[in-house]
């Protein structure tokens, strides 16, 4: 096997987090005084917070600049990165495996850094990463591939020894059209569950069941 360098999706992905991020937007638009529409949360899905901010401006008619309800969106979810959400059962023994494997391991999220560094930090799995992407500062949502190849060319990886783990459809997509490698990951955001594993190279339904995984990734 010889996988070099494996992508990680934070939420939904490695952290069971989705929960969070399924309710942020709209309890700010709610504590602006706004009725968030009932297709807000898939809206959202593709965007960066950066994105999702000039989205509440162009939608919402919002006069708040970019950067403040980009730091209105972190105060609502930040509480929940410091001292709730946690890792996917299973995921340290994961990663660590991957680890003595010789892989190098990345985050590539739609969150800012800073909430994602606070839960890992908390949970204990930092020293597993070597670098964390966000997508705000690549400067592109995960609608585009460009976070993907700046974490495989970070570690000059290229698509044949590299891996992209992901929860959600669009962004796995994303990645596939890009002639990555994509692992799914199962979470019970991602409504598209049929769709998702029939464009991704492996299924992976659970961290604890990995058998199945080391045998595909053994034959790379």
């Amino acid at each position: 096997m010889m996988i070099k360098c494996a992508v990680f999706d934070f939420d939904g992905t490695l952290f069971d987090s989705m929960y969070v991020w399924d309710t942020a937007g709209g309890r700010y638009l709610r504590s602006l005084g706004k009725t968030p529409s009932p297709t807000l949360r898939e809206d959202l899905k593709p965007l960066s917070l950066y994105q999702a901010a000039e989205y509440f401006i162009s939608e919402y008619g919002l006069t708040l600049t970019p950067d403040e309800i980009v730091a209105g969106i972190d105060r609502t979810v930040e509480q929940a990165y410091l001292n709730e959400v946690l890792p996917k059962a299973g995921a340290e023994a994961f990663l660590n495996k991957l680890k003595e494997l010789g892989a190098k391991l990345c985050i590539a999220t739609a969150t800012d850094r800073y909430p994602i560094e606070a839960a890992l930090r908390r949970c204990g799995l930092e020293h597993y990463f070597d670098a964390i992407f966000t997508c705000s500062e690549v400067g592109h949502g995960k609608d585009e591939p460009i976070i993907f190849r700046r974490a495989m060319e970070h570690f000059a990886a290229d698509r044949g020894n590299t891996l992209v783990f992901e929860d959600a459809l669009y962004a796995a997509r994303t990645a596939k059209e890009d002639e990555f490698r994509v692992v799914a990951v199962y979470d019970r955001s991602e409504q598209q569950q049929a769709e998702l594993r029939r464009i991704c190279d492996f299924c992976l339904d659970s961290f604890k069941c990995t058998d199945e995984f080391w045998k595909f990734a053994s034959a790379l």
